[in-house]
């Protein structure tokens, strides 16, 4: 008789997308698939879709389907996929604060099954109102030591784990001198040192504010010696209009360069393999998954001391780059997320740091790169990634059983009044 398998529903990013939170998903859900031992069935959002019909891939044919859904779903939606597909775990991934309304719902998903969140939270202090939210889950799983922290302290009681994010270092990594001087010419920049930004123009990643400092970098340095080259949407509304900050400096020369096609992994490999130096000066910043993918292309990166890129950046001992200290936090919040710190960077440390850099000779920082590599190989690699992900959700299917076979789940708590 051939062995169930073990049916899992999950919610987040389009699985099938370009976006940090969409990749790191569908690794999660290949690694289970490619054990044998799993189906998958997702509500891929987040993104505009041409069609909400229920697709497949060629290579998992009936045991991975996808149903695309507008922002995140809905109860409706969930409700009819939960009785319909009967999964034995669902799980979700990304902010909190998308996931309001499914909380709503935890008593009557975890009286069927388990609920397991990875989490990913930005900053300090220690969110006292997630409490309520973490304790809606069965398990959650941490994508950095910081957001372990939080989880530990906030909600002492949840089943907690720390799985950090992985990348594909077979396409991540050096392609060595012959072709990187191959793409340089390509790309008009043999004789640049050349500055990628690979993040969304988005307010709390200061893309506007790194421009105005770039400029002041190329007045120390010479405006025809570095190129910034932002792989970013230069006209994003969630940003400022960088067009016009480009304009306004009057650097428009070729000192910033604006890449806006969405590419494939291969590409944004070979993209960090002409950069000299990646950086990432987010005021918050979970995971901060270029860094990772520069570092693992043996590329040094200029990054925040923030979030999930203050564990990436060093080993402890070696620094990859330069590892920039916030030199202030503000509290900033809203009526829906009360309170998070933002760290706000020194522009004159900042400067220093890409001088520090420029200065170095290219096999000086092609050291750090490969340092930096290293330091990939042995704390992020799928290998481990993989494995860790497949044990956690067996022995959560076996601790936590689901619908007629479901185990330590309470429909009831205990509150202080």
């Amino acid at each position: 008789m051939k062995k169930k398998k073990i049916k899992v529903l999950t919610l987040g990013d389009m699985p099938l997308g370009i976006s940090g939170v969409g990749k790191q998903s569908r690794f999660v859900i290949e690694a289970l698939l490619d054990s044998g031992k799993f189906q998958v069935f997702s509500l891929g959002g987040a993104i505009k879709h041409p069609t909400h019909k229920v697709i497949q891939t060629d290579k998992y044919g009936d045991d991975w389907k996808i149903l695309p859904v507008d922002k995140f779903g809905t109860k409706e939606i969930l409700r009819s996929v939960l009785w319909r597909e009967k999964p034995d775990i669902l799980w979700f991934m990304t902010d909190p604060r998308f996931w309001e309304w499914l909380w709503e719902m935890d008593t009557e998903i975890r009286a069927n099954m388990p609920m397991v969140y990875y989490h990913v939270w930005d900053n300090y202090p220690y969110p006292k109102f997630n409490r309520k939210f973490y304790e809606s889950n069965d398990v959650i799983v941490s994508i950095s030591k910081l957001t372990n922290d939080i989880v530990k302290n906030v909600a002492p009681d949840v089943e907690l784990h720390h799985i950090q994010h992985a990348v594909d270092t077979e396409i991540y990594k050096g392609l060595g001198k012959e072709v990187v001087s191959t793409l340089r010419e390509q790309n008009n920049l043999k004789e640049k040192f050349v500055v990628l930004f690979n993040s969304r123009n988005a307010r709390r990643k200061h893309s506007g504010t790194l421009i105005f400092w770039f400029k002041e970098f190329l007045d120390r340095v010479g405006h025809d010696k570095a190129t910034l080259l932002m792989h970013t949407e230069p006209d994003d509304p969630n940003g400022p209009n960088l067009n016009t900050i480009v304009e306004d400096l009057g650097i428009t020369n070729g000192e910033v360069v604006f890449s806006t096609e969405k590419v494939d992994d291969d590409k944004l490999a070979a993209m960090y393999n002409l950069a000299d130096v990646v950086v990432n000066i987010s005021d918050a910043e979970g995971f901060g998954l270029s860094c990772l993918e520069s570092l693992a292309c043996e590329t040094p990166a200029v990054v925040s001391s923030t979030g999930g890129l203050q564990e990436q950046i060093t080993d402890g001992k070696n620094v990859f780059g330069a590892a920039l200290k916030p030199a202030s936090q503000m509290m900033v919040g809203s009526q829906q997320v009360p309170y998070v710190g933002e760290d706000r960077l020194s522009k004159e440390d900042f400067l220093n740091a890409m001088e520090k850099l420029y200065n170095m000779t290219p096999e000086e920082r092609q050291d750090l790169g490969k340092l930096g590599r290293e330091h990939v190989l042995k704390n992020y690699n799928f290998q481990d990634f993989n494995k860790k992900w497949l044990k956690l959700m067996e022995d959560v299917y076996k601790k936590h059983g689901s619908w007629k076979n479901r185990k330590n789940h309470k429909t009831w708590r205990k509150e202080q009044l």
